[in-house]
């Protein structure tokens, strides 16, 4: 549609411009538009132009330019009779349509949103418990300190023990030693104050077995704790677990020594001091194996018999013979005769007759 009005105005302008050549009739001569009434001329179809083009909103502005036109009027032959000079005037015109793009103006429309801020409480989330960790059952061979199972008593101060893996080891009690319960290995010589004859050895011995019994009644088949001592050997001359034994919080070591069942056994460990006193205690209050006031002093009855004809090994360094001392029976037999109390227990089953073993 804009190159047709294009095409008209470009006709208009070119009929302009010819009808505006016309020849005066006083002198013959063709008489020009001034470039002054061209310009209002072409002035005029541009505001023509612009009053005909409708307004176009919200379009890109654009700018459509005309080629220049050239008009060229042709020359006439002058006749003989006039002289006429004839102009070929060249008249550029340039049209310029201008599309103006009115901006629609814009409305902004602010909306006002209502936030509404929910403000939670949160939930204190509960703390897992953690899982208990699973340790493997120890053995004697792992750690300081385990909770056993007294399996049995071998005497006063060594007993037997399940530990938690499952594993039986003997223990031996740290610091302490009580009197043997096998005779022959009494040894009176090991504390202090007990004679060494065969009252003090029997004194000895039968506080050995008091001790089992104590032990036995304590510990036998009983759960207790034990622990090593970090300044003494873990293990004894003998292989055995080196321990302190605790019932029911008790310690059971120097509760042998303070009822008078054990001696202090001098070794390395951090409780010695406290057993050397326990021992101490014991022995100026004369408790367990400490009394010696029932032991009694035999008194050989002298009897007669050809000890002359006999010739009898010396009397051991510690008083006591055993069938080994003798290399004929008639040797142990005199030893008997001469005192039927037999305190060296030649004869085992009481029938009179002393080591039999060696008839």
């Amino acid at each position: 549609m804009i190159r047709g009005r294009t095409l008209i105005v470009y006709l208009l302008a070119c009929f302009v411009i010819l009808s505006g050549c016309v020849e005066s009739p006083q002198t013959g001569q063709t008489t020009e538009f001034s470039t002054a009434e061209q310009g209002e001329q072409t002035d005029a179809i541009e505001s023509e132009t612009e009053r005909e083009r409708p307004t176009t909103s919200e379009t890109p502005t654009s700018q459509t330019q005309v080629e220049p036109t050239v008009v060229t009027t042709p020359q006439r032959t002058p006749t003989p009779t006039q002289q006429t000079t004839i102009v070929s005037t060249t008249v550029v015109t340039t049209t310029r349509i201008v599309t103006t793009t009115t901006p629609r103006p814009t409305t902004t429309t602010a909306r006002t949103t209502a936030v509404t801020t929910t403000t939670r409480t949160p939930t204190p989330t509960p703390t897992p418990t953690p899982a208990p960790t699973t340790v493997a059952p120890s053995g004697p061979n792992e750690g300081t300190e385990w909770t056993v199972t007294i399996t049995r008593v071998i005497d006063g101060d060594t007993v037997e023990a399940r530990f938690p893996n499952g594993e039986i080891d003997t223990l031996r009690l740290l610091g302490v030693d009580t009197p043997e319960t096998t005779y022959s290995q009494v040894n009176p010589s090991e504390y202090e104050g007990i004679p060494d004859t065969v009252a003090g050895r029997d004194h000895l011995f039968e506080w050995g077995e008091r001790a089992e019994a104590f032990a036995v009644r304590e510990l036998d088949g009983k759960t207790v704790r034990i622990a090593v001592d970090p300044q003494a050997d873990r293990r004894g001359y003998y292989g055995r677990l080196l321990v302190y034994v605790y019932v029911d919080g008790d310690n059971f070591n120097k509760e042998l020594l303070t009822q008078g069942y054990a001696r202090f056994y001098d070794s390395s460990f951090s409780k010695r001091t406290e057993f050397r006193a326990a021992e101490e205690d014991a022995r100026e209050n004369e408790v367990g194996l400490w009394d010696v006031s029932d032991i009694p002093t035999p008194t050989p009855t002298p009897t007669e018999s050809n000890t002359d004809d006999v010739d009898l090994p010396p009397l051991p360094a510690d008083g006591d013979y055993d069938c080994g001392h003798f290399d004929t029976h008639e040797q142990a037999q005199t030893v008997l005769e001469n005192d039927p109390s037999d305190p060296h227990r030649l004869d085992a089953d009481n029938d009179g007759i002393a080591c039999e073993s060696l008839q």
